[in-house]
């Protein structure tokens, strides 16, 4: 798999050790692109040490059943994360980074480096060996049904969509943009990330989001806290 101007062929050509972001409720999947504005001291240094090194930096979320008053830096983080590549970067003039990641593929988090580094280091295993062959999956998915249920949406909230684009992207590139685009919380994110298969994301993603039409249809917030 080529991400940028490196190749991945497997979990042997990733470090067992990487740079950890934070960012609850935030999805990004392998060969997905992930957008981000950086500027906390802290993560302007680990960016300035990726862009040193292999250029890899750790999407997690902090684990969303734990006390929010906890510090960030040492609240616990979910057991799942992605890979992400800088692909993209500029600088604003005023501190700030724009950063564009790539996802290379989802790690296990089995543990955090002690380190006198401002941001933490996760221990990780890149055991889905799934991530590294594009497309895979792709013959199970119904696209038929996912398409209709994301139409459903659309129109449920007042929304367009640019069909000839859509009906023109591959199965797993729909899925996985609208799994990182959805308006859904860390729970849903989570789940879709940790789905085995592109076919069980697309599963879980068509559940997410029947529950959220049929509470609109009821009345209540059509998204998740």
């Amino acid at each position: 798999m080529q991400v940028g101007n490196a190749s991945y062929v497997g979990p042997a050509d990733l470090p067992g050790e990487l740079p950890l972001f934070p960012l609850k409720g935030v999805l990004l999947l392998p060969r997905g692109l992930l957008p981000l504005i950086v500027f906390e001291p802290r993560y302007l240094a680990m960016v300035d040490a990726a862009l040193a090194g292999d250029r890899l930096i750790g999407i997690i979320q902090p684990r969303f059943d734990a006390d929010e008053s906890i510090e960030e830096g040492a609240a616990p983080l979910c057991d799942v994360g992605t890979v992400g590549r800088i692909t993209a970067i500029a600088e604003t003039g005023d501190g700030r980074y724009q950063v564009t990641l790539t996802g290379v593929c989802r790690f296990r988090l089995t543990g955090e480096a002690t380190s006198d580094l401002p941001y933490r280091v996760g221990r990780i295993a890149c055991d889905f060996p799934v991530d590294f062959e594009p497309r895979t999956g792709e013959d199970d998915v119904d696209r038929a049904a996912f398409l209709e249920v994301f139409e459903a949406y659309l129109e449920a909230n007042e929304m367009e969509a640019d069909w000839d684009a859509v009906e023109k992207a591959s199965t797993e590139a729909l899925i996985n943009t609208l799994s990182m685009m959805s308006p859904y919380g860390p729970a849903e994110k989570q789940a879709l990330l940790e789905a085995p298969d592109l076919k069980t994301r697309a599963e879980t993603l068509i559940a997410i989001t029947e529950i959220t039409l049929a509470r609109a249809a009821d009345g209540a917030p059509t998204t998740f806290n």
